[in-house]
């Protein structure tokens, strides 16, 4: 409840920019050169740094070790977790007035979740029911005109930002049903620790996923920060947007390698 409290907080206190009358797309188009202020960054440097820790001594380790899993066991995991997520991003799919789509992801969730296993299996593609982008509340909130805020930098889970950081509370007031039936009600079925079993499942297949590119991406970069601070803001966009009319505001320099 600490946690939540806090990032209601600092979510209010910083997300300054107001709901657009206009759509999400035109209004990520208006902002100067796709700038989001770093309105924390001395703050956001030190957990970055934070992060890294973390990441060095739990997550790549982890994630070295699961590359190393049997291939049915890595794509089970990866199956599993992608089912759990369709039940924060159907009621998205709704708000975003994407009603086709929802409903293809709620017959995918329930295909999989049975026919595969709870998810373990993904016969829903063999039928023509593919996956779609996953959706959030953050997402919602930015295709309803909602600018970023600031950026921000939240111990544990990464990069952010302050439309972000309080659509995530949409994950706590019953928007996430994963969350509902594991941690906010006692359902006999689930405990929390399922919840954030999940979660952490969800990570070590990202970081595995990922492990070159990260890796090569903090070598190579003169300034690591800076470099996923740009690419998580054009990955929302491209997200929000779903990957139309976006505008690459990465800085080259980002890119430069260090001979």
């Amino acid at each position: 409840m600490a946690r939540i409290l806090a990032i209601l907080f600092l979510s209010l206190s910083i997300f300054t920019s107001s709901f657009a009358g206009s759509d999400g797309e035109n209004e990520l188009s208006k902002s100067k050169n796709g700038e989001v202020k770093d309105c924390f960054e001395k703050l956001n440097r030190g957990i970055f740094a934070f992060n890294q820790a973390i990441d060095g001594t739990i997550f790549e380790p982890l994630a070295k070790g699961y590359k190393y899993l049997p291939s049915p066991v890595r794509t089970g995991t990866s199956n599993f977790v992608g089912n759990v997520s369709t039940l924060l991003t159907i009621p998205n799919n709704v708000l975003q007035g994407d009603l086709d789509i929802a409903g293809k992801n709620t017959l995918r969730f329930i295909v999989n979740t049975t026919v595969g296993i709870v998810g373990l299996f993904d016969p829903a593609s063999a039928i023509g029911l593919n996956s779609y982008e996953k959706e959030d509340f953050g997402q919602t909130l930015g295709r309803w005109g909602a600018g970023e805020g600031c950026y921000l930098v939240l111990p544990v889970l990464g990069p952010s930002t302050a439309r972000d950081a309080l659509g995530s509370l949409g994950n706590y007031m019953g928007g996430d049903a994963w969350y509902n039936v594991t941690v906010r009600n006692d359902t006999h079925y689930f405990a929390d620790f399922d919840y954030y079993a999940s979660k952490g499942a969800a990570g070590v297949d990202f970081r595995a996923k990922n492990f070159e590119d990260i890796n090569n991406l903090e070598e190579n970069s003169i300034d690591f920060y800076a470099s996923v601070k740009s690419l998580y803001l054009q990955d929302r966009r491209k997200k929000i947007l779903n990957a139309k009319g976006i505008t690459q505001t990465q800085n080259d320099s980002d890119w430069e390698e260090i001979e």
